[in-house]
């Protein structure tokens, strides 16, 4: 039985995407078989993980509002272990066309639930807003990741998202925990990045993740080839961030990994 975890941050720019693929590619190296479901219409997961969203004929889309089988979406990356639920373009307008279905909220969870049996971790990237495609993934999910970045205004719109999530808890989910507060975009050089992190650990304690993803050109550069940083460059900052964060995830699900893949990471990283 897998664990669906969310990531999800109405505040766009945050690192929502680059976490979603590269949490997701960590865990499928860690030899955890993994799905990366991309549920934002600007299917950046789906375009940063190698795949032209344009050339997608079968997306998220189509399984919430035609009822298709997830079999026939669902594509194998290039990183083994590692598969992805794609989105495209149409997914803007599904929000509109679920307004009068039935159970509404409950579709993704439906499609997810058919593929539970099949992977470890279910990682779903959500889209910066608080819509109903959102409300279906925190009903769908286990648990949500919320990704702050080290910069001003960090804590904007927190208050919200939360709120969400407890409206999402006691009406739709009594289920969703929040896995915890991602720190991104860390800049060890700056004052402010470090400002951030004691405001963000004082706000919400134990919440926090120990892991912190630090600003890293390797992990900038890793979506335009259409890779996980940890395909582009294993030994850079970025992916050993990624790793120990999957790393976290999985102690903290009580988990075991596979020694000699960690021991493979290991010596790369």
């Amino acid at each position: 039985m897998s664990k669906i975890i969310a990531l999800a941050n109405q505040k766009g720019g945050v690192g929502k995407t680059t976490s979603s693929i590269n949490l997701a590619a960590s865990l499928a190296v860690l030899e955890f078989r993994t799905l990366l479901v991309d549920a934002d219409p600007q299917a950046n997961s789906t375009s940063g993980i190698g795949f032209d969203p344009r050339n997608i004929k079968n997306s998220i889309y189509e399984c919430i509002i035609n009822e298709i089988d997830p079999h026939e979406a669902i594509q194998k990356t290039d990183t083994p272990n590692l598969d992805l639920l794609p989105a495209h373009i149409d997914l803007v307008g599904a929000e509109i066309e679920m307004i009068n279905l039935e159970n509404r909220e409950f579709k993704m969870k439906g499609v997810l639930d058919s593929l539970r049996s099949e992977y470890d971790f279910i990682i779903i990237d959500c889209s910066p807003s608080l819509g109903l495609i959102t409300i279906n993934a925190l009903t769908a999910a286990d648990s949500v990741i919320v990704p702050v970045q080290c910069e001003y205004f960090a804590l904007e719109g927190l208050g919200k998202l939360l709120n969400t999530i407890k409206i999402v808890q006691s009406r739709l989910n009594t289920a969703l925990k929040i896995e915890g507060i991602l720190l991104t975009m860390y800049d060890v050089r700056l004052r402010l990045s470090n400002q951030v992190v004691e405001e963000v650990k004082n706000h919400f304690e134990d919440m926090v993740f120990d892991t912190i993803i630090q600003r890293n050109t390797r992990l900038s550069e890793a979506p335009s080839f259409g890779i996980s940083v940890i395909m582009h460059d294993a030994t850079c900052k970025g992916a050993i961030n990624y790793l120990n964060l999957a790393r976290e995830i999985v102690r903290k699900n009580g988990l075991v990994i596979d020694e000699a893949a960690a021991a493979a990471t290991e010596e790369t990283a």
